[in-house]
């Protein structure tokens, strides 16, 4: 075979032979020093050195970045749960049915910094009956409760629940939190946490914040049942 009928080399060729001869430019150091490159910093050219250099900082302040965010999130995180322990508490010091339903309204609005909070219970003992939190509820409700088996969070105006808040009208997000005594057990109730921001409780938001609400809350007020 003549050398015009060899296939001409491609920069492919070229990648694979350094990637396989790490010690080229070792042999061949003063071909590194002379290589230049386009910064996309600055447009001029710089060695291969300095580009390497630029991006390993780069590298460095992506690093940087992602760990002051993953700080963030675990302040967030550790504020968030210190807030449920004492919202928890307050629930297990509660000495009677009103302070009790109070504490798992108005206090955890408070707490959170939640707009509207309202709560429904059905078939509790007939001493909390004349109660505004045991007022009668629509069966359309009773049975869309049953079918959660977590919390909902976005807007349901084809069901009466905005008419539990004082300002229904004004509610752009909300989360509807049912409350039973197991997994298996039927809703007993639900807890309706309500919010003039769109993006305060969406559908894509992650739920195990309001599974514990449902679980502490659900765990207090299985109490005024019979």
């Amino acid at each position: 075979m003549s050398a015009n009928s060899l296939p001409p080399i491609t920069e492919d060729d070229i990648a694979e032979y350094l990637t396989n001869t790490p010690d080229f430019f070792e042999r061949h150091n003063e071909v590194l020093a002379t290589v230049q490159l386009t910064s996309p910093h600055s447009h001029r050219a710089i060695s291969l050195q300095e580009r390497q250099a630029e991006i390993l900082r780069g590298k460095v302040r992506d690093l940087e970045l992602k760990a002051a965010q993953m700080i963030r999130y675990g302040q967030s995180n550790v504020t968030i749960a210190d807030k449920l322990q004492d919202w928890t508490c307050a629930l297990l010091t509660a000495r009677d049915a009103d302070a009790l339903v109070e504490v798992a309204t108005a206090r955890l609005a408070t707490i959170y910094d939640i707009p509207q909070v309202a709560i429904r219970l059905w078939g509790v003992a007939p001493t909390y009956a004349d109660r505004p939190y045991a007022a009668g509820v629509e069966n359309a409700v009773k049975t869309y409760a049953d079918e959660l088996t977590e919390a909902y969070c976005g807007v349901r105006r084809e069901l009466p629940l905005l008419n539990w808040l004082a300002d229904g009208d004004s509610v752009k997000s909300m989360a509807v939190v049912p409350l039973r005594q197991s997994a298996e057990a039927p809703v007993f109730g639900l807890l309706l946490l309500a919010s003039g921001d769109e993006n305060r409780f969406t559908a894509d938001m992650g739920t195990l914040f309001l599974e514990r609400i449902s679980a502490q809350a659900s765990a207090a007020l299985s109490r005024l049942l019979p």
